[in-house]
C-alpha cells in the first residue's frame, strides 16, 4: 500500500465545505484482503488504538467503525480513520473523512478534514505506517509516535486565542481557513469574510494595539480614567531600579515595558541582588525597564468578542516537588507533562 499523492483542498471542495486531504491512495495486492481476514490485524489495531470505540462510522453508533473491522473492510477506509484519530490524539479535533474507490482498480481516494495542514499530513504517513505494521504484525510504538505529532501540534497550531475564536466560529457553522503559517485565519466566505490574527480582528483598533503594547502609557491611560494601577515606574539602571524598589516598598515587579508571553517579567522580589539581576534580564526583553508594586494574586487572560466575555484561563506557577531520586527534568516530564492541558515545557 502506498499514497501516490496528497491534495490539499483549502476551501469549500467536493467532500466538504471544511478543509481536506485528499489521498489517492493505490492498497495495490491488499485490495482483496478485508480486514477480517488478516490474522490478529483486528486485535493489534484496536489494541493500538482503543479510543477508536468512539468513531460511528457508517453504523452511526459508537463502535461503529470496529463492527466495520470485524465484518471486513478495505485498508483504505482503515487508513482514513487512523488518520482522524493521530489527529484526535495529537489535540486537533476531526471526525470528518470518506474512502471512494477510482477508476482504476485498487486505488482509492482517501479524505480526511484536518485543522493544520502540516499537523495533518504528518498524521496521514504516520497512519500509513501504523496500518502496514499492524497487517504485518510488526512492533509499532503508537505512544512515541504521538508524543511526536503532540511536539509538531505545539508547533505548528493555533495559540489558545485564536484557537477558541476558531472554536467559536466553529460552533456556529462559520467556515474556517488558515491563511499563512501564523495565526491569520479567515471566517466565512466571499463578501462576508472575516479576518483575525491571534486575538485580533480586522476591525481592531491599530492606535488601541499601540497603547495597550506600551504598559507604561496602559497604565497612565487607565490611572486617569480612575482605574486602580499599580505603583511604579520607569527606570534608567539597575541601580535606579533598586531605588524605585525602595520608594515603593518590596515586593516588586520587574518587567519589560513592552514585552510580551511573561518574557523577561519577575515577580515577588524582595532583595537587591534579586531587583538587580532581573533588571539586567528584562532590559533585552523590551525597549525599557518598568519597576512596580508586586500585587498578590492569580493572572488572567480575557478575551471579550463583541463586548461579551467569550474565553477565560488562569495562569498557574509551574512546580514540581522533588523526592530525592529523580531529576528535576525526570519530575518535569512526571509531574508536569502528564497534564494534557499543557504542551511541554522545556528546563
Amino acid at each position: 500500500m502506498e499514497i501516490r499523492r496528497i491534495f490539499a483542498l483549502r476551501g469549500p471542495n467536493i467532500w466538504s465545505r471544511y478543509p481536506v486531504l485528499e489521498a489517492w491512495v493505490d492498497i495495490e495486492d491488499m485490495k482483496d484482503r478485508p480486514s477480517d481476514s488478516i490474522p490478529g490485524f483486528n486485535d493489534r489495531l484496536m489494541a493500538w488504538l482503543p479510543s477508536m470505540i468512539e468513531h460511528r462510522c457508517s453504523v452511526g453508533e459508537r463502535g461503529g467503525f470496529f463492527s466495520r473491522l470485524r465484518d471486513g473492510t478495505y485498508p483504505a477506509h482503515i487508513l482514513e480513520h487512523v488518520c482522524i484519530e493521530l489527529q484526535n490524539l495529537a489535540g486537533t479535533r476531526v471526525g470528518y473523512g470518506r474512502a471512494r474507490e477510482t477508476t482504476e482498480e485498487g486505488v482509492y481516494r482517501v479524505v480526511v478534514r484536518y485543522r493544520d495542514e502540516r499537523l495533518a499530513r504528518a498524521c496521514l504517513l504516520s497512519a500509513l505506517e501504523l496500518v502496514l505494521a499492524a497487517v504485518h504484525d510488526q512492533p509499532y510504538d503508537v505512544a512515541q509516535e504521538v508524543r511526536k505529532l503532540r511536539e509538531l501540534a505545539d508547533q505548528v497550531c493555533l495559540g489558545p486565542s485564536t484557537a477558541a475564536i476558531v472554536a467559536a466560529a466553529d460552533a456556529r457553522g462559520i467556515p474556517v481557513r488558515r491563511l499563512n503559517e501564523g495565526s491569520l485565519v479567515q471566517l466565512g466566505q466571499g463578501a462576508k469574510q472575516r479576518r483575525i490574527w491571534t486575538a485580533e480582528t480586522d476591525r481592531t483598533s491599530a492606535v488601541a494595539e499601540s497603547i495597550a503594547q506600551d504598559k507604561e502609557l496602559t497604565k497612565t491611560l487607565l490611572r486617569a480614567g480612575g482605574v486602580p494601577v499599580p505603583e511604579g515606574r520607569l527606570v534608567s539602571d539597575a541601580a535606579d531600579a533598586w531605588q524605585a524598589s525602595e520608594e515603593i516598598g518590596v515586593p516588586v515587579v520587574v518587567k519589560p515595558r513592552d514585552g510580551n508571553h511573561a518574557r523577561g517579567v519577575f515577580a515577588g522580589l524582595t532583595s537587591e541582588a534579586q531587583v538587580r539581576a532581573a533588571f539586567e534580564m528584562a532590559r533585552h526583553e523590551g525597549s525599557g525597564v518598568i519597576v512596580e508594586k508586586f500585587a498578590e494574586g492569580a493572572e488572567h487572560r480575557l478575551l471579550v468578542v463583541g463586548g461579551k466575555l467569550v474565553a477565560a484561563t488562569r495562569g498557574e506557577i509551574a512546580s514540581i516537588v522533588g523526592d530525592g531520586e529523580q531529576t528535576v527534568m525526570q519530575l518535569v516530564n512526571v509531574q508536569i507533562n502528564t497534564d494534557p492541558r499543557r504542551g511541554l515545557f522545556v528546563v
